[in-house]
């Protein structure tokens, strides 16, 4: 009898263990998740008043008083932001901090200066000028990101529509293609209209093939993993899993001929190629598609003339420097007026530059803040595109360590082809610049990027740890 009991004081003993560490486990997830919150609320602050420190900066430098032109639509995004804090607080009360600071510094810093470029016309600011759209656009992106947090919840869901989400993608993308729907603009043909409404369809697709590389490469990576011939030191795959990459290249260089789109064309591909490298391992892959994409775009630089264009504006931008190449020379000599240092808020000619606000943005914050000034912007990114990386290696299922590093790699791929080609580390594309380029299909692309990459955070630290009792 006293050898039973002492075995059940034993197992009682073990049990009221148990439950105590549950219990600890608790409250220090509980004590973690406020500090992370409190982190994150005071960063948002922070970047807010970086925002609104700039619009000032750039009142006082042009208009010589404070105009409170963006008083009421600023307001409304920096109560847009804050609300999906809390919400951040009740959905995901362990993602990552830093994620929102970094997007609302970004977003700041694009309302910022595109409002300096208004200003620099002359122009009543109102509804119709540039600053206060984008300012708007930016409430319903933040709020778009709010909805995607409360009804998606687990980003494992989106597995189950994979396929679905390859098809409306590709939909997305064919729009632009329809007579009576789509718009042509500055020769590319990627804008649909809708009445007053003017939508870019591929940055929401590109969120669809996202979601689509990372779960069809997760099912099926063992087989594109095989290895078939050896060449060198490169392990080539099976000729008969070369399929995928081959109808990727496709759609691709049919967004170059048909769309007339140099930069989404090297996000689909680029971004494909990306998610099949971590999922595979294997580096031939990427060999194999950089030298198909390499082929494919000698071969339209030979027969497009709009191809060809712009890899001779690459070459030598001043051999038309008042004619084809005279965006690149503009952006070129903007860039160099800023120097180090920059002009100063207010104090550069940003506007002399065509579409300074969208494709030229960069530019735009290298004439008036100056090399510095873009330092830190690209530091933000690559702060931000780390922090989702780190996600997908923490991840702890298949899915979402490839989903993670799509879009984080998109982000990624983005601000490189931007910023290569307005500087001629690379040709001139089309892409716009994350949350600083002017445009609402962009800011609420990337703003549900945003909220999927806090959900993803959130799993990764809320994952159950095992105990190991001896």
């Amino acid at each position: 009898m006293a050898s039973q009991s002492a075995a059940i004081a034993k197992k009682r003993s073990f049990a009221d263990d148990a439950r105590s560490e549950v219990v600890m486990a608790r409250i220090n997830a509980l004590k973690a998740s406020r500090m992370l919150r409190l982190l994150e609320f005071v960063l948002v602050l922070v970047a807010l008043g970086i925002g609104a420190a700039a619009v000032i900066i750039t009142d006082l430098q042009v208009r010589g008083e404070l105009t409170g032109n963006l008083f009421v639509a600023g307001s409304a995004f920096a109560l847009a932001v804050l609300v999906l804090h809390f919400v951040l607080r009740w959905i995901a009360p362990q993602a990552d901090p830093l994620i929102l600071p970094l997007a609302v510094f970004l977003n700041s810093i694009g309302i910022a200066l595109i409002y300096r470029i208004d200003l620099g016309t002359g122009d009543p600011i109102g509804f119709s000028s540039a600053s206060v759209r984008q300012l708007v656009w930016a409430v319903l992106a933040v709020v778009l990101a709010g909805l995607t947090l409360v009804l998606l919840k687990n980003h494992r869901v989106l597995l189950r529509y994979t396929y679905i989400f390859g098809i409306v993608a590709i939909v997305l993308m064919l729009l632009p293609l329809v007579p009576g729907l789509g718009l042509e603009a500055g020769g590319a043909k990627q804008w649909i209209s809708i009445g007053p409404l003017v939508f870019q369809p591929v940055e929401l697709a590109k969120i669809g093939l996202t979601v689509f590389f990372a779960g069809y490469l997760m099912r099926n990576r063992d087989a594109l993993s095989i290895v078939g011939k050896k060449i060198g030191p490169v392990l080539l795959p099976r000729a008969r899993d070369l399929g995928p990459l081959f109808v990727i290249w496709a759609i691709a260089m049919g967004v170059l001929v048909f769309q007339r789109e140099l930069g989404t064309s090297v996000l689909i591909f680029g971004l494909f190629l990306a998610v099949l490298y971590v999922a595979t391992g294997r580096i031939s892959w990427v060999i194999l598609g950089v030298s198909l994409f390499v082929l494919g775009g000698v071969i339209a630089a030979r027969t497009l003339s709009y191809v060809g264009e712009r890899f001779e504006n690459w070459l030598d931008p001043f051999r038309d420097a008042q004619g084809a190449s005279y965006q690149l020379v503009q952006g070129l000599f903007g860039m160099a007026n800023g120097g180090i240092t920059g002009a100063g808020l207010g104090a550069g000619y940003p506007g002399l530059t065509p579409l300074s606000r969208s494709d030229y943005i960069v530019p735009s914050i290298a004439e008036e803040l100056g090399l510095v000034g873009v330092a830190f912007v690209l530091l933000g990114y690559l702060l931000l595109v780390s922090r989702g990386m780190r996600i997908s290696f923490a991840g702890q299922d298949d899915f979402g360590k490839l989903l993670a590093l799509g879009l984080s790699f998109t982000i990624a791929l983005q601000v490189f082809v931007v910023v290569g080609g307005v500087t001629r580390v690379i040709p001139l594309t089309g892409l716009t610049t994350p949350f600083l380029a002017a445009g609402g299909s962009s800011l609420m692309a990337n703003w549900i990027i945003v909220a999927l990459l806090m959900l993803m955070s959130n799993s990764v630290r809320n994952r159950p740890k095992l105990v190991i009792r001896s």
